[in-house]
């Protein structure tokens, strides 16, 4: 029953907001009138009302209304009862909190395990995962549990960045850093990287968009997956 697009990022470079994922939208919310819209995840420097305008005027391209959820009295109803949702990209660790803060994380998981089309971007995307332990985010709150909605059995890391051999940067890789995940984690993890996004149809999870992402699992070397690979198949 799960229909789920979840995306690296809302934006590739030299793009607007959503641009690269529009055609996939438009058949993904095809026969929807009204989305509802989580902002949860943006810090300061821009409101809910104007995170919910920004996507507002993006699906009103496709003849969709946005209605963001902080609209609502009883958030939990609105999510139970709409006919899309789309969680946006900002902080991780702010989106996992709010959604608990409102107790809306049951009810969000009850609502996609029943096939309410859904799009997450980058933090969106990052809770349609085991937990989102492997996010990039700084931890500027505190959530309650770092457990998220489990749509798919392993984790993501969105912007997944290769290391730039040029670079002079000595800090640690993203892989250096899903592998310190794994010294303590089982959980395998998906580096997804911008401008891909997954397509997860029921028993499919499809890795779609032109570049491979990478895939690690525990004392294992990672290794490279294709477009159209269907992750069930590695499991």
């Amino acid at each position: 029953m799960k229909n789920l697009i979840i995306a690296s990022t809302s934006t590739v470079h030299n793009g607007t907001y959503l641009e690269y994922l529009l055609p996939t939208l438009k058949q993904h919310f095809n026969g929807i009138k009204t989305l509802l819209f989580v902002p949860y995840a943006r810090p300061g420097g821009i409101s809910y009302e104007e995170y919910t305008a920004k996507v507002q005027s993006v699906f009103a391209l496709m003849g969709i209304e946005v209605r963001g959820l902080h609209e609502f009295d009883n958030p939990k109803e609105a999510i139970l009862k709409a006919e899309g949702i789309f969680t946006g990209g900002g902080n991780t660790f702010l989106l996992v909190t709010e959604l608990y803060r409102n107790d809306v994380m049951s009810a969000l998981e009850d609502a996609l395990k029943k096939g309410t089309p859904y799009l997450g971007t980058s933090a969106g995307s990052n809770i349609t995962g085991l937990t989102m332990q492997t996010t990039n985010d700084m931890p500027i709150v505190y959530p309650p549990s770092f457990r998220t909605l489990g749509m798919i059995p392993f984790n993501l890391n969105p912007h997944y960045l290769d290391p730039d051999p040029n670079s002079t940067f000595m800090g640690e890789t993203r892989e250096t850093r899903i592998k310190e995940f794994h010294a303590f984690n089982t959980i395998p993890v998906l580096g997804l990287r911008e401008g891909s996004w997954l397509e997860v149809k029921s028993d499919k999870i499809i890795l779609k968009g032109l570049l491979t992402a990478r895939w690690f699992t525990q004392n294992n070397p990672a290794i490279e997956l294709e477009p159209e690979t269907n992750l069930w198949d590695i499991l």
